[in-house]
């Protein structure tokens, strides 16, 4: 099977550097519909869907390869490696703000920056350490999700989203999540909730710019501020933005913050 159909891949616009994003947790591409087009005059941009979600094929979907987001950041290099082996830049969301954290740490030499919108390398709580959960927290969670996936859905959809004057994105996130295989979702959601990559940080040499947000229940700011200190050379930007997803609820923002940090870079704003 080619990577392209394997991960949905979704080619457009023009220019010297390819920009490439990848969506979050219970998403797919459409979800970059408010920012990647801000980037299509002067860059080739590529979205995607991680194996298991979107439009991608789910027959490629493995619990035991996917046990990890190791095996995403090997798919994530291996559509970079077919749209030509950049270096590109990575614009991740989320849980694929890891995936490129991996995948750049695998094979620097495949990118030029990477852009985390919401990061968090750890969503539990430990000693001199906040996540945003306890233990207990995310155990209630993935038991709630394990019992009854579409009704978690629908609950957590719009408090993931926050956007409180946009109501209609918290719609949208929870059709979102009712869309995906509930199964593959279930699965994913324990990879992700229970991913802890803190010790992989000193590894990373990409440039890195952190997008976090002022108010975000999921990755709280004091994650932001623990990635910055630990990524060296990275830079920390805010995004006024109640929520977790700011690539939807603070857009031009997030376009205004990423273009400058490429600016600084020497690529193309």
């Amino acid at each position: 099977m080619s990577v392209r159909l394997r991960n949905n891949v979704t080619v457009s616009g023009s220019g010297p550097t390819t920009i490439v994003f990848a969506h979050g947790f219970g998403c797919d591409q459409v979800v970059w519909r408010f920012m990647a087009p801000a980037f299509e005059a002067r860059y080739r941009v590529v979205v995607f869907d991680l194996v298991g979600s979107g439009n991608s094929d789910l027959t490629a979907y493995d619990r035991e390869r996917y046990a990890s987001l190791h095996a995403y950041a090997d798919d994530l290099l291996e559509i970079i490696d077919d749209l030509g082996g950049g270096p590109v830049v990575y614009v991740g969301h989320s849980v694929s703000t890891m995936i490129g954290l991996l995948a750049g740490i695998k094979a620097p030499a495949r990118f030029l920056a990477q852009v985390m919108i919401a990061p968090s390398p750890c969503f539990v709580d430990d000693a001199g350490y906040h996540g945003g959960f306890s233990r207990g927290d995310i155990e209630e969670l993935l038991e709630t999700m394990d019992a009854n996936y579409l009704g978690w859905s629908s609950s957590m959809g719009p408090v993931i989203m926050g956007a409180p004057n946009r109501p209609q994105l918290g719609v949208e996130l929870t059709n979102n999540f009712c869309r995906n295989d509930p199964d593959i979702a279930k699965h994913f959601g324990r990879v992700t909730f229970l991913a802890d990559h803190r010790a992989d940080l000193e590894h990373a040499t990409v440039p890195t710019l952190i997008l976090q947000c002022s108010d975000d229940l999921i990755a709280p700011a004091e994650v932001g501020d623990y990635l910055h200190r630990r990524l060296a050379g990275s830079v920390l930007r805010r995004v006024r933005n109640v929520g977790h997803c700011p690539h939807m609820s603070a857009p031009e923002e997030c376009v205004h913050f990423t273009k400058e940090f490429l600016a600084s870079l020497g690529q193309p704003a």
